[in-house]
C-alpha cells in the first residue's frame, strides 16, 4: 500500500514483494482480483528526466491464467509497465501540469474484465497542507509502508515465481524539524511469520560514514532517519537491507533502498562578483552586448529551487531614459535597449542586477543583487576645433628648431586617448617645407616650429594654412568642421648675417718658387644683407708658412715669401690658408674662406744619395752597395738619375768603380783585390733628370771591415768600424777619474776614523780607569776573561792627559751628596813591572777609606741612577767577600749573559 504518514508530507513509495497466494493456508478468504488501493497518493520531484521511474501500483491477480493490460489516462506524459510501475514519459515540470487525477485502468485480455484506480501526483515543491488539498484524504493508519523482501522458494512442493522488483526511491526532504527519530519505512520480510527475524542496513550514513544517518529497529524493521539532512552536502544514499535469523544465517537475500534527500528552498543566489565592471561604446545600436553576469544557488539545478531570473531593479544615471539597458532574465546577459549613449554626457551607468530563484517567483523564491558597473568607452565622435581662426608668430631670420606659435584645440572626447590626441598638418603656404606642427603631449598643443633656415631677403612673412586632426579617424557619419582648420601668420625679423666666400674654398695653382710680393688674385666675400648698407673688411686668419698677405679693403691676396712646394706645411702640392671677412653691422658678423693654392713643381732640389752609410767587405767578392737617390722634387724634375765618381781624391777611382742598375740604382763595388780596414768618404755626383737638370756631390760613408765566410764582418771589427766619439771618451775618462777620488776620500775617511778610536780610548774618563772599573759593553757579551786589555793603560796611568780628567764639579743632579775626592797613588812615569801589584794594592787602601766610595768593592765606580731601580742596588756586590750569605740563582733565570755572574757568585769556593 501506499500511504502518507502522519503530518510528515512524505512520499511512501509501497513495494510489495509478490503477489498473495489465495490457496496459501486453508481457512483464508477468497482473493478478490483487483489495485490494492481505490486512490493512491504520490510525491514526486517537481522536475523529472525522461525515463525516471515515480511509483509503482499493486495489483492482485489472484492467480488468474489471463495476462492483465495496464494503461494510463496521459500516455504522453506518463508510461506505466507491465508490472505496474510508472514512468514519466518525457521530462517534466508537474508544477506545471493540471492538478487532475491520473487513471490507470486494467484489462485481462481473457475475460475483458477491467479495473480502475486514481494517482493523486503532487510535485515535492508543495507543502504538506497543498498536498493535502491537492490529494484526496489519505487512509488513517499509523502503519508504515512496507518493503517486502522478494520471496524465494518455500519448500520443494510449493514454488513462486520470481518476478523482477522495481523499487523506487524513498524520498526525504532535507532540513526538516523532526521529531527525531522519523519513520521512513518498514523493511519486513514473509519468513518472519514462522521465525524471529533481525533486520540491518548498510552503507553509507548507516555504518558507513556519515554514520548515525539513519537506524533501523532490528525487530519491528522500521527505517528511521536520525537528524535532519542536507541536500546540498549529500543529495542522495545507498543502503542495504538485510534479514538475517536469530543464528545470524541470512534469509533472505539483500535489497537496495535508494534515499534521495529532496531538495528544498533553503539557499540563497550568490553572484559570483559583488561587482561587475562593463563596458560598451558610446552610440552604439540597441541590441549590443555589454556583459553577463552570473549567479549561482547551492540547491539542485533541476528543481524550481535552484532555477534562477535576472532583472535589473534600478540603472543610474537615468539619462537620457530609465531603460538603457536590459537583461536576459536566464542567461544574465545585459545589453543595450535604447540608443543615445554619449560619454561626454553620462560616462558611466550602475545597474542593480537581482537574481531570484523559484524561476523568479517572488512570493517564494529568495533573491540577491550585485552591482553592475558600465562604462561608456569613448568613440570619436567629436573633432578637434581651433580655439582662434588665426595665430600670429615672429621668428628671426636663418634660427632653426624655434618654436614659432602654439596653436591651441577643444576636444570633447577623453583626454589623452587617440580620440582626443591631434594630430596638426601643414595644407597651405610652406611649398618649401621649412615649417611643421608636432604636438605637444601633455597640453595638445600644435607648435610651429621653424625646420630649415628661413631668409628675410626672399620672403618676409609666411601665411600657413594648418588642418587638426585625431590619431583615430572620426566615427562614420561625423565629419571635420570649419574650426578644424587655422591660419598663422608667421613675420620673419631681418638680422645681420655673416659674409660669404664664393667660391668656397676657392682653387688657384700656380708655379712654386714665386718671388715675394707677387699677386694672387683676389678672394672676396658677399653679404647677403642687401637692406643694409655694410662694408666688409678681409684679415687672414690661418698662414701656416707665413707666405700670403690679404688687402683689408679689396681682398687681394699677394705673397711675401717665397712659396716651396717642398715645405712641410704644403701636403699633397696642396697649401691651405684661411680668411676672415668681417661686415660693419652691429653686431659685426665674420665669415670664413679657404684659399687652396696647388704649387706646381719645379726642378729646384738636387739628389741625393741613400743611404749615406754602408759596409763592405775588403775583398772584392762577395762584394757591392746598392745605392740610390733622395729628391724633393717630383717626376721629371727627379729620376732617372746619372751617378758618377767624382774625380778627386784619384784614389776614389783607383780604388772604386760605381755601375748603373736602373733609371734610380747604382751599385758601388771595389776595384781592387784588397782594401785597408776604415772608413772611407767616397764622393759621388747625382744629377737628375729635370729640364734643367740639377747636380749634387753626396758622400758615402763606407766601413772596410774583415769578413766572415757569410760576408758579414766580425764583431771586432764592428767595434773598431763603430769607434767612439771625442765626447764620449772624455766622458768615460771623468766617469773613471771621479770613482778613483771616491775611493781615495772613502779610505781617507776609514784612516781618520781609525785615529779618532785610538784617541778616545787614550782619553777615558777615571771613573771609566780601566784599572779599577769593569767596562760597560754595548753588548751583554761574556766575562773579563774573553776580553784582549791593553795592560798598557795599567802600567802607564800618568801619561793620560790630565784636561781628560773629568772634573770633580762635573755632576749629574740626582748623584748622591758630594765629598772630597780621594788622593790616589800616582806611579812613577819609569815604573817596573812589579809595581802593578803594589799600585793595585794602594788603590785598595784608598778606596776603602774613601767616604764616598761603595760600602763593599771600591773597584767598581758606577753612576748614581737614582732611587727606586727594580733591579736593586749594584753596590751590595762584595769583592772582598765570597758572598756566600747571599742568593744569586735568580740571576740564572735573567738569561745566558748573567749566568756566569751567578757562577762567579753564586758558586762554591772551589
Amino acid at each position: 500500500m501506499y500511504s502518507l504518514h502522519e503530518g510528515s508530507g512524505l512520499l511512501l513509495l509501497a513495494v510489495l514483494a509478490g503477489l498473495q497466494i489465495a490457496a496459501e493456508c486453508r481457512g483464508t478468504p477468497p482473493c478478490r482480483p483487483g489495485f490494492s488501493e481505490d486512490v493512491y497518493k504520490v510525491v514526486v520531484p517537481d522536475i523529472t528526466e525522461k525515463g525516471q521511474p515515480l511509483f509503482k501500483v499493486r495489483f492482485f491477480n489472484c492467480g488468474r491464467g489471463g495476462l492483465v493490460h495496464f494503461e494510463c489516462s496521459n500516455p504522453s506524459d506518463f508510461r506505466i509497465e507491465a508490472d505496474g510501475a510508472v514512468y514519466a514519459a518525457r521530462s517534466l515540470q508537474l508544477s506545471g501540469l493540471r492538478a487532475s487525477p491520473l487513471l490507470i485502468k486494467a484489462s485481462d485480455d481473457t475475460t475483458q474484465q477491467q479495473w480502475v484506480t486514481q494517482v493523486q501526483v503532487a510535485p515535492s515543491t508543495l507543502s504538506s497542507q497543498q498536498v493535502e488539498e491537492v490529494a484526496v484524504p489519505p487512509v488513517m493508519s499509523k502503519d508504515l509502508k512496507e518493503i517486502v523482501f522478494p520471496s524465494r522458494n518455500m519448500d520443494s512442493q510449493l514454488k513462486r515465481m520470481k518476478r523482477d522488483w522495481v523499487i523506487p526511491p524513498i524520498n526525504v526532504p532535507e532540513n526538516s524539524r523532526g521529531p527525531f527519530p522519523q519513520e521512513l519505512v518498514r523493511i519486513r520480510s514473509d519468513h518472519d511469520k514462522n521465525r524471529s527475524l533481525r533486520y540491518s542496513v548498510t552503507g553509507p550514513g548507516a555504518d558507513q560514514p556519515p554514520t548515525g544517518i539513519f537506524i533501523i529497529d532490528p525487530i519491528s524493521g522500521e527505517l528511521s532517519v536520525n537528524k535532519p539532512l542536507d541536500r546540498e552536502h549529500i543529495a542522495n544514499f545507498h543502503l542495504r537491507a538485510h534479514a538475517v535469523d536469530l543464528n545470524g544465517n541470512q534469509v533472505e537475500n539483500p535489497i537496495d533502498i535508494v534515499i534521495n534527500v529532496i531538495d528544498m528552498n533553503d539557499n540563497r543566489p550568490e553572484f559570483t562578483h559583488q561587482v561587475w565592471n562593463g563596458t560598451v561604446p558610446e552610440g552604439s545600436k540597441p541590441g549590443t552586448f555589454v556583459m553577463t553576469v552570473t549567479s549561482v544557488d547551492k540547491d539542485d539545478p533541476k528543481t524550481a529551487n535552484g532555477m534562477l531570473r535576472y532583472k535589473i531593479l534600478s540603472q543610474n544615471p537615468e539619462s537620457p531614459t530609465s531603460n538603457m539597458f536590459t537583461i536576459n532574465n536566464k542567461t544574465g546577459g545585459i545589453i543595450t535597449v535604447a540608443a543615445g549613449l554619449d560619454r561626454e554626457k553620462v560616462p558611466q551607468y550602475t545597474l542593480i542586477i537581482q537574481a531570484t530563484d523559484m524561476e523568479g517567483n517572488p512570493m517564494y523564491g529568495l533573491s540577491n543583487t550585485a552591482t553592475a558597473v558600465i562604462r561608456v568607452i569613448d568613440i570619436n565622435d567629436n573633432p578637434p576645433e581651433f580655439t582662434a581662426e588665426t595665430f600670429f608668430g615672429e621668428v628671426p631670420e636663418n634660427r632653426v628648431n624655434v618654436i614659432v606659435a602654439n596653436l591651441t584645440v577643444t576636444d570633447k572626447d577623453q583626454p589623452n586617448t587617440p580620440a582626443w590626441n591631434a594630430v596638426y598638418k601643414i595644407t597651405g603656404g610652406d611649398p618649401t617645407g621649412r615649417f611643421s606642427v608636432p604636438t605637444d603631449p601633455t597640453t595638445n598643443e600644435g607648435l610651429v616650429t621653424v625646420v630649415k633656415p628661413i631668409d628675410y631677403e626672399i620672403s618676409r612673412t609666411y601665411v600657413l594654412t594648418v588642418e587638426a586632426r585625431n590619431e583615430v579617424p572620426l566615427a562614420r557619419g561625423i565629419h571635420s568642421p570649419r574650426q578644424s582648420t587655422a591660419t598663422v601668420s608667421i613675420r620673419v625679423i631681418d638680422v645681420n648675417e655673416s659674409p660669404y666666400f664664393e667660391p668656397n674654398p676657392k682653387f688657384i695653382k700656380i708655379e712654386e718658387g714665386m718671388v715675394p710680393e707677387s699677386t694672387l688674385g683676389t678672394f672676396t666675400a658677399q653679404d647677403p644683407d642687401r637692406f643694409m648698407q655694410q662694408t666688409i673688411r678681409y684679415s687672414k686668419l690661418a698662414d701656416p708658412a707665413n707666405w700670403l698677405r690679404i688687402d683689408p679693403t679689396t681682398g687681394r691676396v699677394s705673397t711675401i715669401a717665397v712659396l716651396d712646394r717642398e715645405s712641410p706645411f704644403v701636403k699633397n702640392s696642396l697649401y691651405n690658408a684661411t680668411f676672415l671677412a668681417t661686415d660693419s653691422g652691429e653686431p659685426p658678423a665674420s665669415g670664413t674662406g679657404t684659399l687652396q693654392i696647388f704649387l706646381v713643381d719645379i726642378n729646384d732640389n738636387a739628389p741625393k744619395v741613400f743611404p749615406q752609410e754602408a759596409e763592405i767587405c775588403q775583398k772584392p767578392e762577395p762584394n757591392a752597395i746598392n745605392i740610390t737617390a733622395l729628391d724633393g722634387d717630383l717626376n721629371p724634375n727627379a729620376g732617372p738619375f746619372a751617378f758618377e765618381l767624382a774625380h778627386r781624391p784619384s784614389d776614389v777611382r783607383r780604388n772604386w768603380t760605381i755601375t748603373r742598375i736602373s733609371g734610380d740604382y747604382a751599385q758601388v763595388s771595389l776595384k781592387i783585390g784588397f782594401l785597408e780596414s776604415g772608413i772611407y768618404e767616397l764622393p759621388i755626383i747625382i744629377t737628375d733628370s729635370g729640364n734643367l737638370p740639377m747636380s749634387n756631390t753626396s758622400y758615402l760613408r763606407v766601413k772596410v771591415c774583415q769578413c766572415d765566410i757569410n760576408g758579414d764582418c766580425t764583431d771586432q771589427q764592428h767595434i773598431i768600424a763603430a769607434g767612439l766619439g771625442t765626447g764620449a771618451i772624455i766622458s768615460i775618462l771623468l766617469c773613471i777619474i771621479i770613482l778613483l777620488i771616491l775611493v781615495l776620500l772613502f779610505v781617507v775617511w776609514m784612516k781618520r776614523r781609525d785615529k779618532e778610536r785610538q784617541a778616545k780610548q787614550l782619553l777615558i774618563d777615571p771613573e771609566d780607569d780601566v784599572r779599577d772599573n769593569i767596562l760597560k759593553y754595548d753588548e751583554e757579551g761574556g766575562g773579563e776573561e774573553d776580553q784582549d786589555y791593553d795592560l798598557s793603560q795599567l802600567q802607564q796611568p800618568d801619561t793620560i792627559e790630565p784636561d781628560a780628567i773629568k772634573p770633580v764639579g762635573i755632576r749629574r743632579l740626582d748623584e748622591r751628596p758630594l765629598h772630597p775626592e780621594p788622593q790616589y797613588p800616582m806611579r812613577s812615569a819609569a815604573p817596573h813591572p812589579g809595581d802593578i801589584g803594589d799600585f793595585i794594592s794602594e788603590g785598595l787602601k784608598a778606596a776603602d777609606n774613601d767616604p764616598t766610595a761603595p760600602p763593599y768593592d771600591s773597584l767598581l765606580v758606577f753612576d748614581y741612577e737614582g732611587s727606586g731601580s727594580t733591579a736593586g742596588s749594584l753596590s751590595s756586590l762584595n769583592s772582598s767577600s765570597s758572598g756566600g750569605d747571599q742568593d744569586y740563582d735568580y740571576l740564572n733565570d735573567w738569561g745566558p749573559r748573567f749566568r756566569k755572574l751567578a757562577d762567579m757568585y753564586g758558586g762554591s769556593d772551589d
